[in-house]
């Protein structure tokens, strides 16, 4: 369901997503690690996950903060990205930034450069992203020395009939030769939609990993949920959406595949055959 309060961003404005891949020994100590760059660059943190599988030791933080910068057109996203950059000094200035709205993005991929930002990071990814955030129930792990966030209505897993809600699912393609340097793109995608979020399958098709999460419950019908998703995530380029019997899926890819990033995405929406409580 589409939240149409005041928080709710016009599909103009554009929104930073920051992603550090730090060294650290729980995620507690990843975003303490972040906290600096979090209160220099004025946003928030927003999703965290766990990269020791692919590189030992690693997590992944992602910073949410607003751009300055309005449109969904090549430009503006790709500006947003290179401002951002710039502020960080001219070292990360020179790095390239690609763009296939409704994002933008480039990795800072100098272990120097970034630990200068966040003491033992080894990766930065910056995106902007066009459209607003849509929160279906979010829940997100909380760091005591960081301000708190506005609290999103809960979803629980049943309706007030005791009908079990349809789920949201997220499946991400990332060209990357590094199944970790796929997971934190794709948990940056997903945290515009959801902060309740699992991995649940890769699948590696050179140069494209696939990333496919479970993004907890949604309210409203199938079909309904997408449009919300789609909407959110911004941008054109999206199919339209199809449905069968229980279920409804959009896709946006971006043309043609770019060198490294997000290259794909696909947001389902499923009712479950689960038919209530007991």
């Amino acid at each position: 369901m589409r939240d149409d309060s005041p928080a709710m961003k016009n599909n103009n404005e554009l929104e930073l997503l920051i992603t550090v891949v730090v060294g650290a020994d729980d995620e507690r100590s990843a975003r303490a690690a972040c906290r600096d760059l979090v209160q220099t660059v004025g946003g928030r943190v927003v999703a965290s996950g766990d990269c020791s599988d692919e590189e030992p030791g690693c997590w992944s933080v992602t910073i949410s903060r607003d751009s300055a910068e309005t449109g969904q057109h090549v430009a503006g996203l790709s500006r947003a990205v290179r401002n951002f950059l710039r502020e960080l000094g001219p070292d990360y200035a020179r790095h390239r930034v690609a763009c296939e709205p409704p994002t933008a993005w480039t990795v800072v991929d100098h272990p120097e450069l970034v630990d200068a930002l966040v003491r033992g990071g080894e990766r930065l990814l910056v995106e902007a992203w066009a459209g607003g955030s849509l929160l279906f129930g979010r829940t997100e792990t909380v760091d005591p020395d960081e301000p708190p966030a506005p609290t999103p209505p809960v979803v629980t897993e049943f309706d007030e009939q005791g009908r079990a809600r349809p789920r949201l699912a997220l499946v991400v393609d990332v060209v990357t030769d590094r199944r970790a340097g796929a997971e934190w793109p794709a948990r940056a995608v997903a945290s515009r939609l959801s902060r309740t979020t699992e991995i649940v399958e890769y699948s590696v098709e050179p140069p494209v990993v696939r990333v496919s999460l479970d993004l907890g419950p949604a309210v409203g019908e199938p079909e309904e949920i997408v449009l919300g998703a789609t909407s959110a995530l911004g941008g054109s380029g999206w199919s339209r959406v199809s449905t069968d019997g229980s279920g409804a899926t959009a896709r946006w890819s971006a043309a043609p595949m770019p060198p490294s990033g997000v290259a794909a995405i696909e947001v389902t929406a499923r009712s479950t055959v689960d038919t209530g409580r007991d």
